[in-house]
C-alpha cells in the first residue's frame, strides 16, 4: 500500500514539470515531508474550461484531499478508508470504477514511505520496523496513479464554497523485485508518455492503461523512524540513515 509520501514541490515547479494550462490551487501548500492521509495534496487533472464547455479538457493543477469520498457516500469519513485502489480490482468495486472511467489524476510526490518488519521485536513478540524511502533514482517527480471524486455536502446551502469536497486516492500495484523484499505493493506510477491518456477523460477506463512502469528506475534506502510519527516533518525525514544505525 501506499500511507505516507513526501512532497516538497511548490507550484509553480509542478505547473512545469506537468504541463500545466491552469492554476487552480487557492494557495501553495508547504512543503510536507510526511504527507498522510486526510492532507490536502497537489493533483493534476484534465477537466473542461468550465461547466458544460464543449472546449477539450484543459490540464490544470489543483488541491484535493486525500482519502477518496464517492459521489454516493453520505458520510464523508469513508475516506479515511479509501486512500489507495488495488489496480487489478479498480475496474470492477463500486467506489472506484466511475473514477477510473472519467476521474483519472496524477499525484507529484519526491518519494514515498514503506517499513520493512525487522528480525527485532518488541515486548509482545511484534517486529519492530525500519522505514524506507523510496524515490526515482534521477532525482525526478514521482507521478503516481490517482483517481478523484467530488462529493456534495447535502447539509450545506448553494451558495457555500465549502460544499463540494475534491478527494483522491492513489492506485497501488504489485512492488517490482528489487522493493518488494520492503513491501509487496508500492504506488501504480505513470511513465511521461503516458500522461495525455492517463489524464485524458475522454479516453474511458481502459485497462490498457494499467500499465505499471518499467522497473528500475527507483532507489530505497532507510531513513529515521522520526517518521513514523505524522506530527514529525521536515527534510530531515529523506535523509540517508547510515546503515549502521538502520535496524536489521
Amino acid at each position: 500500500m501506499c500511507g505516507r509520501y513526501a512532497s516538497s514541490r511548490q507550484p509553480d515547479d509542478l505547473i512545469e514539470e506537468f504541463e500545466v494550462v491552469v492554476d487552480r490551487t487557492p494557495a501553495p501548500l508547504a512543503a510536507d515531508y510526511n504527507v498522510a492521509p486526510t492532507k490536502e495534496v497537489y493533483a493534476v487533472v484534465e477537466r473542461p474550461p468550465s461547466k458544460d464547455s464543449p472546449e477539450p479538457p484543459e490540464r490544470q493543477l489543483r488541491v484535493f484531499t486525500w482519502g477518496l469520498v464517492p459521489s454516493w457516500a453520505k458520510d464523508p469519513s469513508i475516506g479515511n478508508r479509501m486512500i489507495n485502489a488495488r489496480m487489478e480490482t479498480v475496474a470492477e468495486k463500486p467506489a472506484f470504477k466511475k473514477a477510473f472511467a472519467v476521474r483519472r489524476c496524477l499525484l507529484p510526490a519526491d518519494g514515498y514511505f514503506e517499513w520493512y518488519p525487522t528480525s527485532q521485536t518488541r515486548a509482545l513478540g511484534k517486529p519492530v520496523k525500519q522505514p524506507y524511502f523510496i524515490r526515482p533514482a534521477d532525482g525526478g517527480v514521482l507521478a503516481m496513479a490517482g483517481l478523484y471524486e467530488i462529493w456534495r455536502d447535502q447539509s450545506l446551502p448553494d451558495d457555500d464554497p465549502h460544499r463540494f469536497r475534491w478527494t483522491c486516492t492513489v492506485l497501488t500495484t504489485q512492488a517490482e523485485d528489487s522493493l518488494g523484499h520492503i513491501h509487496d505493493r508500492m504506488p501504480l506510477m505513470v511513465e511521461r508518455d503516458r500522461w495525455g491518456d492517463w489524464l485524458d477523460p475522454r479516453v474511458g477506463g481502459e485497462l490498457s492503461l494499467l500499465v505499471p512502469a518499467a522497473p528500475g528506475s527507483l532507489e530505497a534506502y532507510p531513513v529515521s523512524p522520526l517518521v513514523s510519527n505524522v506530527r514529525n516533518n521536515g527534510p530531515e525525514l529523506v535523509e540517508p540513515l547510515p546503515l549502521e544505525d538502520a535496524l536489521s
